[in-house]
Order: structure tokens, then C-alpha cells, then sequence
């Protein structure tokens, strides 16, 4: 199944191989399939929309047959037989000896915990039960320079400043594995719990700060977007810089506040301020298309 949608992007059906979890709050699913190989994820903060099965589904229902009207047709499905879409980033991937390409792409569990005051959402509880031989089907990109990565430092960039929550931690750890050595960066990663601390990789003169919501002061609690973060940003001291360039990814109000201090309080050009709302608090990912 090869099924054109709109260049440079296709549709893959592909199948888990394995799960693993990485700490209370994130599962890596990987994934395979003979379409794999055509796969191009141009890396850094590649973004891919997949779609899952309902439960006592065996694979996602795309209406692929209707060439590129497929997202009318799929709309028009009823609730609880159209696949379940939702936007995520490739963390990874690679070719195994085999000759086989797998991709990595990591899940926040929000919800699956015994007695979670918010319910799992249904990507939440389809990663929390995922196993070997399941399928899905993924629209990502079939060349690797793609409109779908958005981190783009401009060549003159001399120091990246970048902030992720938990839902952008895979890009954010992609793309430090990219930065090129020598690269100064000043990184904020902010997550649940201590446990979710990752180990990263990077060749870049990287100085990492995690975030702990946990660890944080309760006097924080309710305040809009994230209170952990605009502290940590605004009482830093960046190194000096006459070229930054900023990426910062997460829930929506906390990156609105994060980039209005960048470009009214630290003077950075807002053209060098890439900016994505991976969620939004408070609403579902149906409810963000709707207001799109």
C-alpha cells in the first residue's frame, strides 16, 4: 500500500516490534514494515501524524481509497470507527543488520496510572497496551528536506536556546544529538517526575538544566503556563551572543510566555524564534483542529 497523498508526504503502514519503557511517564514504541524504508525523516524535530486503532480494531480505518480526499472521507467516518489521528515526532531511526528500518517514536502515558485524576486519552492508553505485531498507519515524509522539521538555526547562529516539556523531549533530544561539536547551547527540559530524566547525547557544548514539576514550590501550582520555566529563562544569564536562535516546544500557554520574554525582555529577533504548541491544556488534540 503506496498511497500519494501530497508530496513530500505518504502514507506508511507500519506494525510495532517492541516497547520499552523510559521512566514513569514515557514508553518508546518502535515500529517497522516493508514500507519503512521509504520513510525520510529529515531528523531534529521530524513530526509525523499517526493513526491508531479503536479497541477491538486490528488496524486504523483511512479511507485511502479516496486518493487525496481521504481526509474529507475520513471525517465523514463515525467517531468510533475513523482512526484515531494524533501528531507526534520521530525520536529516531535507523537501519538494523537486517537490512530493516525501524523508527522510534516516544509516548507521554497522561492518565494510565491507578486512580489518575484525568482520564488516559485514547494515544495514552493504545501506547500503554501496545504489543509486537500491532498496526498503524503513519503520514510522514518521503524526502527528508521537509516542511514537517521545524528547527532551522540560521547559519550565523552562535548560541541555541531551546525549552521542551515532557511532549517535545524527543525532539529536543533529536536535535541535541544533531547540533554539530562546539555548538554552544543552552537547553531547559522540564518534566513530571525526577524518574523521567533522560540520558542525552550531544556533541554540542550543550548546558542542560531539568526542570522537575515535582520538585517545584507549591505556590507555583495553578499559575498559568508553566511558572518553572519563565523563572528558570529569566533569572539566567545567557552567554554573550550577538547571533541566538531559539526553539521551544510544549504546551501552548507555557510557549506563548517563553517567547514573549525572548523577543520583548531578551531582545531576540522574533524571526530566529521558532515556536510550536504541541498541546494545549485543557483541551484534546480533535478540539485543537476544530479552532484551527
Amino acid at each position: 500500500m503506496t498511497t500519494a497523498v501530497a508530496a513530500p508526504f505518504r502514507f506508511f503502514a507500519l506494525h510495532v516490534v517492541r516497547t520499552r519503557r523510559l521512566g514513569p511517564s514515557m514508553v518508546r514504541v518502535t515500529f517497522t514494515g516493508p514500507e519503512a524504508h521509504a520513510f525520510a525523516s529529515g531528523g531534529r524535530d521530524q513530526s509525523l501524524s499517526l493513526f491508531l486503532p479503536h479497541p477491538g480494531q486490528d488496524a486504523p480505518v483511512v479511507p485511502l481509497e479516496a486518493g487525496d480526499n481521504w481526509w474529507h472521507a475520513w471525517r465523514e467516518l463515525p467517531d468510533d470507527v475513523r482512526a484515531v489521528m494524533r501528531s507526534y515526532t520521530v525520536r529516531a531511526q535507523r537501519r538494523t543488520p537486517d537490512g530493516v528500518d525501524e523508527i522510534d517514536i516516544d509516548f507521554v502515558l497522561h492518565g494510565v496510572e491507578p486512580g489518575a485524576a484525568t482520564p488516559a486519552g485514547p494515544a495514552s492508553r493504545w501506547a500503554a497496551g501496545a504489543r509486537s505485531g500491532d498496526r498503524v498507519l503513519v503520514l510522514g515524509p518521503a524526502i527528508a528536506d521537509n516542511t514537517a522539521v521545524r528547527f532551522r538555526p540560521p547559519a550565523d547562529t552562535d548560541l541555541v536556546v531551546m525549552w521542551a516539556d515532557e511532549t517535545a523531549l524527543p525532539a529536543a533530544s533529536a536535535i541535541l544529538e544533531s547540533l554539530p561539536p562546539g555548538t554552544r547551547a543552552r537547553v531547559w527540559l522540564e518534566v513530571q517526575h525526577a524518574a523521567d530524566r533522560l540520558e542525552l547525547s550531544t556533541r554540542a557544548d550543550a548546558d542542560i538544566t531539568w526542570l522537575v514539576r515535582d520538585e517545584r514550590d507549591k505556590g507555583d501550582e495553578g499559575v498559568e503556563g508553566s511558572p518553572m520555566a519563565l523563572g528558570a529563562l529569566r533569572s539566567a544569564q545567557l552567554p554573550d551572543t550577538t547571533a541566538p536562535y531559539a526553539w521551544i516546544a510544549g504546551e501552548s500557554g507555557c510557549v506563548k510566555e517563553l517567547r514573549r520574554h525572548l523577543v520583548r525582555e531578551r531582545e531576540i529577533d522574533r524571526k530566529r524564534v521558532t515556536f510550536v504548541g504541541y498541546w494545549r491544556r485543557g483541551l484534546t488534540e480533535e478540539q485543537l483542529r476544530e479552532q484551527a
